[in-house]
């Protein structure tokens, strides 16, 4: 007769054959922020560069100081990389509401999440150029309403185009070049074609293009959040001319979104 074997100890998860949760994503929450602190870098990063470095002054031997257009225009796309590649796991990275609805007219975002995410934007943006009226304040005398009266780095046009460019114009460009953001962003993050690691430079850079080609026409919106964030600073005018800076880009992306669905992401026929 065989000596008994001795007791083992049994590991419950052992005998339990129920599968295993499948891992979940971030909360809807976790979700919001990470869209209104990407958006929050995004407008800190361009906004404080224009009102703070743009038109700096120049040095004793009369070199300038400033970083100019080409300067705003680097900043844009350097928040919009760090952003990218921070808070867009979490977050899909939209960091505009033209860009949400770009997305979600092309079938990438539901349309049931449009809402939070343009809220969540707006006030990332809003909080950031609250934060550059706070630095303001403690600025050279007169520094904050000398900017507020000079419109705050807000998008304008006639009087308030860098280059006195007009209504059309601010038209023309908000619609076409936010459609050309929001196809590129399209193609870079396809799920087949795609380059989800060089998706953050590729749309970073695509955006510093589109400044240093726009900034002299009306100060380049592509984003109404940025819009918004400035125009209640810049007031008058500004406020006044804001309307174009939210219409036309969110018809900028949804034109986007439509004709790049049906161009490249339709089913191909039998």
């Amino acid at each position: 007769m065989s000596d008994p074997k001795p007791d083992v100890p049994v590991d419950p998860t052992a005998l339990d054959h129920t599968p295993a949760p499948a891992p979940t994503g971030p909360s809807t929450a976790t979700t919001l922020v990470a869209e209104a602190l990407g958006t929050f870098l995004l407008v800190i990063g361009v906004i404080g560069t224009a009102l703070f470095a743009a038109n700096f002054g120049a040095s004793p031997e009369g070199t300038s100081l400033g970083v100019g257009f080409l300067g705003v225009s680097f900043a844009v796309g350097l928040a919009v990389m760090a952003g990218a590649y921070a808070f867009g796991p979490i977050s899909g990275g939209h960091f505009n509401p033209a860009v949400t609805l770009g997305l979600a007219a092309a079938g990438r975002f539901p349309w049931s999440g449009v809402l939070g995410y343009i809220v969540a934007q707006v006030i990332g943006g809003v909080v950031a150029t609250s934060a550059l009226v706070l630095i303001g304040l403690f600025g050279p005398d007169g520094w904050l309403g000398a900017k507020q009266d000079a419109g705050f780095a807000s998008n304008g046009y006639g009087p308030a185009s860098p280059g006195g460019f007009g209504l059309g114009a601010a038209i023309v460009v908000e619609v076409l070049f936010t459609a050309i953001f929001v196809t590129v962003i399209l193609g870079v993050t396809h799920r087949t074609r795609g380059n989800a690691g060089l998706a953050g430079l590729v749309i970073g850079l695509t955006l510093t293009l589109i400044h240093l080609a726009t900034i002299p026409i009306d100060n380049t919106s592509v984003n109404p959040a940025r819009s918004i964030a400035t125009a209640i600073y810049g007031g008058g005018e500004a406020l006044a001319q804001l309307w174009v800076f939210i219409v036309f880009p969110l018809l900028g992306g949804v034109i986007a979104g439509l004709v790049y669905r049906a161009l490249f992401d339709g089913q191909r026929k039998a």
